[in-house]
């Protein structure tokens, strides 16, 4: 190198697999236990092996693409992962210890705080995205309507948490595979909403962990 030269750094970026249809499909079956304890279609003595699903694939799930997500750059998307594997943590771990109804308040204080917390990836997001962020919304209205229940003991509001459950299961499932189809064939398949940034991430055919968000 020639003295006096100016040095010059190379930053190399490896492309990674999405991790959007895996954080999804955690959320979907997390979504779909809670909503069928909820809605009575799970007995109260199955509570334990409700709570041992959340431990064991919604939690590991979405933790997983929070990891990958933050590799990836997106920080919208792995703070909302992150945020909901943190509540399914919680939930199966009380569930699972027979103790979800003798610490109500506590875990409804918290189911709210959770949804609250969901409010900053959301926005954050912003419209580049809107299925992704339909789903990441729908999370956090489920989690506030979950935790008011929790506070109030009003069936009413625990009917809503289960009905909002359903449909975010529905939403996220489909989201999930809308992303899967993305990535693998390398061009949107199912609609996903893409606008301003979320439409120029794609537009170059660079993969994840490549361009600046998924």
């Amino acid at each position: 190198m020639t003295e006096g030269a100016p040095q010059m750094t190379a930053t190399v970026l490896r492309p990674l697999g999405t991790p959007v249809p895996l954080g999804f499909l955690g959320l979907a079956g997390g979504a779909l236990v809670t909503a069928g304890m909820q809605l009575g279609w799970i007995p109260v003595e199955e509570q334990n092996a409700a709570g041992l699903v959340l431990f064991t694939f919604a939690f590991p799930l979405q933790l997983l693409a929070a990891i990958i997500g933050f590799r990836c750059r997106d920080t919208a998307f792995a703070t909302a992962m992150a945020v909901l594997a943190a509540g399914w943590l919680v939930q199966g771990l009380l569930l699972a210890a027979g103790s979800a109804h003798q610490v109500s308040h506590v875990l409804g204080l918290f189911l709210l705080v959770a949804a609250t917390a969901l409010l900053v990836p959301l926005a954050a997001a912003g419209t580049g995205k809107l299925v992704a962020s339909a789903v990441i919304g729908c999370a956090a209205l489920r989690l506030a309507v979950a935790g008011i229940y929790q506070l109030t003991h009003d069936i009413g509001w625990e009917d809503a948490a289960g009905v909002i459950g359903v449909v975010l299961t529905a939403l996220a499932l489909y989201a999930a595979a809308a992303f899967a189809l993305e990535d693998g064939r390398g061009r949107p398949v199912l609609p996903l909403g893409r606008h301003a940034g979320g439409a120029r991430a794609v537009e170059n055919g660079a993969e994840p962990g490549v361009r600046p968000e998924l």
